[in-house]
């Protein structure tokens, strides 16, 4: 005899699914916000419905049965498809409008992004902007960000890289400094000041400081007094009050130089460059302020490149 089915609740299927993920009922309840009661009476009553159980429960725990597992990666296959399909009608949408997630880092946010998004909400009235400003690699899909903005590669390959630009590094002192030092004429001469070196927040290590030498690429390790950890912008701002060699990007010391506060040395040894990109999912439809920012922020950026080059 076939069994009459009740029509398929789509929330009592994703708290399913989330505890499946997560390995429990209490897990599941912390992340959509519920009780792990109401989401063990759900899973109870989509048990009932089915007639199989879908976990096995003992005091200490809740896994999957066969049957549970089947029915998760059948579940899991159908929500993706769902999702995918309201991503697909926004994506049709033709005016921008809703909140826009962005994550940023804080040298690329505070000098390139923060500067240009007053032209993009002007352009894009019905769009509100949320910047996250962090160093750390945000999970875009898990803490649900419409795009970030990183230096190299992607760490996800789930994710789509738009190369921005290629930011070009340059070492960079306060004149005071300079006259009280000397000017450094050769790479070695480093080893006789005092530099100022960044920690990685992800390795806990010093980045090591980028040249090119007679064609050839090359990386030294610095020390100095002082060494900043977290936020960059803390080496420059100590450079800029004459505690030593900084390595930075151009954009980031080009206001300074231009007011007399830094100045560059060792540009023969100069080159070398890191890319930055504009990630987002991959298989995930843009909606229409998704594809508004990227195309304003490719557009803005490469302007105001090509307008500082000639400068």
């Amino acid at each position: 005899m076939n069994r009459h089915f009740e029509p398929v609740r789509l929330g009592s299927i994703e708290l399913f699914c989330k505890a499946a993920d997560l390995g429990g009922f209490t897990a599941a309840a912390e992340v959509l916000g519920v009780t792990p009661g109401a989401v063990s009476r759900s899973v109870g009553r989509l048990e009932a419905r089915l007639g199989m159980r879908l976990f096995a429960r003992t005091t200490r725990q809740v896994r999957l049965t066969e049957d549970g597992r089947v029915y998760f990666e059948q579940c899991r296959q159908a929500l993706a498809q769902i999702e995918e399909a309201e991503r697909a009608l926004a994506g049709h949408q033709t005016t921008p409008s809703g909140v826009l997630r962005l994550s940023v880092p804080t040298t690329y946010g505070h000098y390139r992004v923060l500067p240009l998004l007053p032209e993009f909400t002007a352009r894009h009235p019905q769009v509100k902007v949320e910047v996250h400003i962090a160093n750390r690699n945000v999970d875009l899909i898990e803490e649900g960000y419409d795009l970030a903005i990183r230096r190299g590669p992607p760490p996800d390959s789930r994710l789509v890289a738009r190369t921005l630009e290629e930011a070009t590094l340059g070492l960079f002192a306060a004149p005071a400094y300079l006259r009280q030092r000397g000017m450094p004429g050769e790479l070695a001469d480093l080893k006789h000041h005092d530099c100022i070196p960044f920690v990685l927040p992800s390795t806990g290590r010093t980045v090591p400081w980028l040249f090119r030498n007679q064609g050839a690429e090359v990386e030294l390790m610095v020390d100095g007094q002082a060494r900043f950890h977290e936020d960059v912008l803390g080496c420059v701002n100590h450079a800029r009050a004459g505690g030593g060699i900084c390595q930075m990007y151009h954009f980031i010391a080009r206001a300074a130089v231009a007011q007399g506060e830094l100045v560059e040395v060792l540009r023969a040894f100069g080159g070398r460059s890191q890319p930055f990109a504009m990630l987002y999912p991959q298989n995930r439809h843009l909606s229409a302020k998704v594809r508004a920012f990227v195309d304003f922020l490719i557009e803005t950026l490469r302007r105001d490149i090509l307008r500082q080059a000639a400068s």
